[in-house]
C-alpha cells in the first residue's frame, strides 16, 4: 500500500504526479464526489456547500431526540423521505425506554408526519438503505456514523441528530467543500481475504497521520471490477473508521446487477471521474497483496496480518497491555497473554454481524470454510446475525444457514447490538473476534470503574470462520484450501411489503404520538452570556477520546430518549466524577459560589457579569459515532463548551455547536501543548466578551485561568472555522432555540 505525499492526476486510468495544461482547481472539478456534491448545493458559493439531502435515516437510539427536536422547532411534516429503522433497541428489555416504547413513538411519527418505519429485526439501517434507498448520484444522510453507500454510487454522510433536525426543517447541511482522495485498486483479493481484511489494512495505513480526516475517499482504479458488489460494500461501511466525511466509488456492470437484483435497475447510473480528475491526494492498493487481518484493542487501526501476530503473539500483545495503560491506567489489570495456549492465541467467541459482516457473500464464505467441520463443545461460541431478513431468508432458502447450524453456529436475527455492546456481551476477561465496525474500549459491556474489561479484534467473517473451525484458536481464512460455492443472491422484498410501513410521504396529521413514561423533552438551554466563566470539570489526555467514553453505549441506551437521565452516564466509564462536579456547577452550589467569588476575586470582575458553565478538556474527543448525546449530555448538565488540541471527527464538533457548545481550541494540531496546559482539572477559565467576539468572528478569544490558590494565567483560544449558522445557533443556546 502506498500514500501518495502530494496531489494525483488519473489519467488514462492511471495515477500521475502533473498533466500538461491542467491545474489542480479545475481539475478537482471532475471527481465523482464533486459532481454529486454540487448537484445538491444550494449555495451559489461552490466552495462553501449547502446540501440539501435526497433521503435520511435514523435508527432507535437517536430518531427520538431528532423528532423532538425539530417538533420543539415547529415540525409540521417530513419534506424529504425518512425512514426509521429499529436495529439498536431490538432486545427490548426491561427498564428506561429500553422496551417497546421508541418504537411505537417512530412507527406514531412516521404514520404522523409522512415517513417510513421498519420494525425491529426486520433489517439493521444501512442494510435497508442499501436495499431500499441508496441510488446513483443520490445523497443520504443518517443519525449513524456508518452511513456509508458509496459502492452503490450513494454519497452518504453520518453526522449527529442535529443536523438531521435541520432537513426536517427545510434547512441545509453546511459545509467546506471537502478534499478528494482516490484510492486506487489493482489486482484481486486472494481466496480466504474479505473486505474486513482491505478495510483494515487502509485504516491502518490512514488513521494516525489523518491521511483523510474530513475528506471524500474515492475508489477507483482496474481493481474495483475485480470486486463483488457485497465485498465493496464491505470495504466502504468501514470507512467512516477513517475519519473521512464520505466516500464514492466507481459503479460498473456489478453495481448494475445489484440493483436489477432488488428491484431497482432504474436507480443505476455509470459513475465514473472524468479523464484528468485531481485527487488531493491517493492511496495505491494491490489486492493481490492483502492478507488476512486483525485489529487488536482497541481500535480498528491497531491492525497487524493474522500471520505476523501468530507469529510474534507475546511481544504484539503486549503492545496492546501499553495501550490499556495509556486508557484505563490502574483501573484493571489487563492482559491478553493469558490467551496463549501452546503458543497459539486462544479466543472465546466469534461474532459475524450488522451492517459490516451480516452481508450474504460473508456469510455464504463463512459456511464454506466450515462445512463438514464444527465449531467444538468447548468455550469458543460462533454467533452470526444476517443483516436483513432478506438476507436471512436467501441464507435459509440456499441451505446455508442451516449448514452454518449443523457446526454448531447460532443464526440470530439483525441487530446491531454486538458492535455497540448489547450482544453477545463477552464475560469478564474474554476475547471476540468480530466482523463488526468498532472495537473501542468501553463498548461491549466493559464497565472499567467495576474492573471489569472484556476485549474485541477485529477480523473478517472468513477468517472467524476458519478460527471456529479450529476450537478458538486464531486462523487466517486462508489456511483452509476452501471451494467457495459462489451462491448467487435473490432478493425477496415481499417480508418488507408486509412488516415495513411506509407512508409514501404522505402525513396523518391527526394521529396522535404514543409517548412512553420515560420520553422526555429537552430541557430549556440558555443563550450565550457576554462573558463567560467556566469550571473545567473532566480531563483527559489519551491520545483520542471516543464518543463512547464521552456517553457509553450499551445499557446507557435504556434511557437515550431521556435527557436527563441518559445524562447521569456521561462519561461514567471514563471518569465517573464528572457528573457529580458538573451538577454542582450546573445548580451553583454553596461550595460552587464561593469558589467563583474567590475567583472573581482574583480577575477582579463581577459574579454578576458573567455567565456560568462548565467545560473538559481532551486531547483528541469525538471518534466513533454520530450519537448527539456524546455532546448533548454534556449540555444539560450545564456544559457551555469543550476544549481540545483537535478534534477527532467534524460530527462531533457539529453536534458540540447544535447543542450551543463553544468548541474551542488550545494550540490547534499542537500535541506537546497538552502536556503543559494553563490550566488543570477543577480550575475555573473567564473568557472575557465571548458573545460579541464570537459574532465578530474574532480569531483569537482571549482567556484567563485560575486556579484554587488564585494564581492567574492569561493564554488564548481559537474557535477553527464555522458558518455564520453555526455562530448565531451558539448565541441562542441551541438548535431549538435557533430555530424558534
Amino acid at each position: 500500500m502506498k500514500l501518495w505525499d502530494k496531489g494525483a492526476y488519473l489519467s488514462n486510468g492511471k495515477l500521475v504526479e502533473s498533466l500538461a495544461g491542467a491545474s489542480p482547481a479545475e481539475n478537482a472539478k471532475k471527481t465523482i464526489a464533486y459532481s454529486i456534491l454540487q448537484k445538491h448545493n444550494t449555495n451559489s458559493d461552490p466552495a462553501k456547500l449547502k446540501i440539501k439531502f435526497d433521503k435520511i435515516t435514523s435508527h432507535d437510539i437517536t430518531y427520538v431526540g431528532i423528532i423532538q427536536t425539530a417538533r420543539a422547532s415547529g415540525l409540521e411534516k417530513f419534506p424529504l423521505p425518512y425512514v426509521l429503522t429499529n436495529c439498536h433497541n431490538s432486545l427490548c428489555a426491561v427498564g428506561g425506554t429500553i422496551n417497546d416504547d421508541d418504537h411505537f413513538f417512530g412507527l406514531t411519527c412516521a404514520q404522523k408526519y409522512g415517513g417510513v418505519y421498519v420494525p425491529p429485526h426486520q433489517a439493521v439501517i444501512h442494510q435497508f438503505a442499501r436495499e431500499m434507498l441508496a441510488k446513483c448520484g443520490d445523497m443520504i444522510l443518517g443519525s449513524d456514523s456508518h452511513t456509508r453507500y458509496g459502492a452503490l454510487g450513494t454519497m452518504a454522510i453520518g453526522e449527529g441528530g442535529g443536523e438531521l433536525a435541520k432537513q426536517l426543517l427545510n434547512k441545509t447541511y453546511d459545509v467546506a467543500l471537502p478534499g478528494v482522495v482516490a484510492v486506487y485498486l489493482t489486482g484481486s483479493p486472494v481466496p480466504g481475504v474479505g473486505p474486513q481484511d482491505v478495510a483494515l489494512a487502509i485504516i491502518k495505513a490512514v488513521f494516525d497521520n489523518g491521511y483523510v480526516k474530513n475528506k471524500v475517499m474515492e475508489f477507483v482504479g482496474p481493481g474495483v471490477k475485480n470486486l463483488s458488489a457485497d465485498f465493496r460494500i464491505g470495504v466502504d461501511v468501514m470507512t467512516t473508521e477513517t475519519t473521512c466525511l464520505s466516500s464514492i466509488w466507481q459503479t460498473d456492470d456489478k453495481i448494475r446487477e445489484f440493483y436489477a437484483i432488488h428491484g431497482r435497475e432504474g436507480d443505476y447510473a455509470e459513475l465514473n471521474p472524468a479523464d484528468g480528475a485531481y485527487y488531493d491526494g491517493a492511496i495505491e492498493i494491490d489486492l493481490d497483496k492483502i492478507r488476512p487481518m486483525i485489529a487488536l484493542p482497541f481500535h480498528p487501526s491497531c491492525a497487524y496480518t493474522i500471520d505476523e501476530l501468530n507469529a510474534n503473539l507475546d511481544d504484539l500483545l503486549a503492545e496492546t497491555e501499553k495501550r490499556a495503560k495509556v486508557s484505563f491506567g490502574d483501573k484493571v489489570n489487563f492482559t491478553l497473554r493469558n490467551k496463549i495456549k501452546n503458543g497459539k492465541l486462544y479466543v472465546d467467541q466469534g461474532i459475524i454481524a450488522g451492517c459490516a459482516g451480516g452481508g450474504f457473500e460473508n456469510i455464504c464464505a463463512a459456511a464454506d470454510i466450515l462445512k463438514g467441520k464444527d465449531t467444538g463443545n468447548d468455550k469458543f461460541v460462533l454467533s452470526i446475525y444476517p443483516a436483513s431478513m432478506p438476507v436471512y431468508m436467501e441464507l435459509v432458502k440456499n441451505g446455508a444457514a442451516a449448514s452454518l447450524m449443523a457446526t454448531g453456529a447460532v443464526l440470530k436475527t439483525a441487530f446491531c447490538g454486538p458492535c455497540f455492546g448489547a450482544g453477545d456481551t463477552p464475560a469478564n476477561g474474554a476475547l471476540s473476534i468480530r466482523h463488526s465496525t468498532r472495537n473501542f474500549p468501553n463498548r461491549e459491556g466493559s464497565k472499567i470503574q467495576n474492573g471489569q474489561l472484556s476485549s474485541v479484534a477485529l477480523m473478517d467473517a472468513r477468517s472467524i470462520a476458519a478460527t471456529a473451525a479450529n476450537k478458538g484458536f486464531l486462523t487466517a481464512g486462508t489456511q483452509y484450501d476452501t471451494e467457495f460455492s459462489g451462491k448467487k443472491y435473490f432478493f425477496d422484498k415481499s417480508i418488507y411489503e408486509k412488516r415495513v410501513y411506509d407512508s409514501k410521504g404522505v402525513a396523518h396529521p391527526e394521529v396522535e404520538i404514543q409517548f412512553g413514561p420515560n420520553i422526555k423533552d429537552w430541557p430549556a438551554m440558555q443563550p450565550l452570556g457576554d462573558n463567560l466563566l467556566v469550571k473545567v470539570v473532566s480531563e483527559i489526555h489519551d491520545p483520542v477520546t471516543t464518543t463512547d467514553e464521552l456517553i457509553p453505549s450499551g445499557e446507557t441506551s435504556s434511557f437515550r430518549s431521556n435527557p436527563l437521565g441518559l445524562a447521569e452516564f456521561t462519561l461514567s466509564r471514563k471518569d465517573p466524577a464528572y457528573v457529580g462536579r458538573a451538577k454542582a456547577v450546573r445548580d451553583n452550589t454553596d461550595e460552587v459560589k464561593a469558589e467563583v467569588e474567590k475567583v472573581c476575586k482574583a480577575l477582579n470582575i463581577k459574579a454578576c457579569d458573567v455567565q456560568l458553565g462548565s467545560t473538559i478538556y481532551a486531547v483528541k474527543p469525538g471518534d466513533g459515532s454520530a450519537r448527539e448525546q456524546a455532546a448533548s449530555c454534556q449540555r444539560v448538565l450545564g456544559a457551555s463548551a469543550n476544549i481540545a488540541c483537535e478534534y477527532a471527527t467534524k460530527r462531533y464538533r457539529s453536534n458540540l455547536m447544535n447543542w450551543g457548545m463553544l468548541p474551542f481550541l488550545y494550540k490547534a494540531g499542537d500535541l506537546e501543548a497538552s502536556n503543559n496546559l494553563p490550566f488543570a482539572n477543577g480550575d475555573y477559565v473567564y473568557i472575557p466578551d465571548v458573545k460579541a467576539q464570537l459574532k465578530a468572528k474574532a480569531p483569537v478569544f482571549k482567556a484567563f485561568s485560575c486556579n484554587a490558590d488564585g494564581q492567574v494565567k492569561e493564554f488564548e483560544l481559537t474557535l477553527g472555522d464555522m458558518t455564520d449558522d453555526e455562530r448565531d445557533i451558539i448565541d441562542s443556546g441551541c438548535l431549538i432555540n435557533y430555530y424558534k
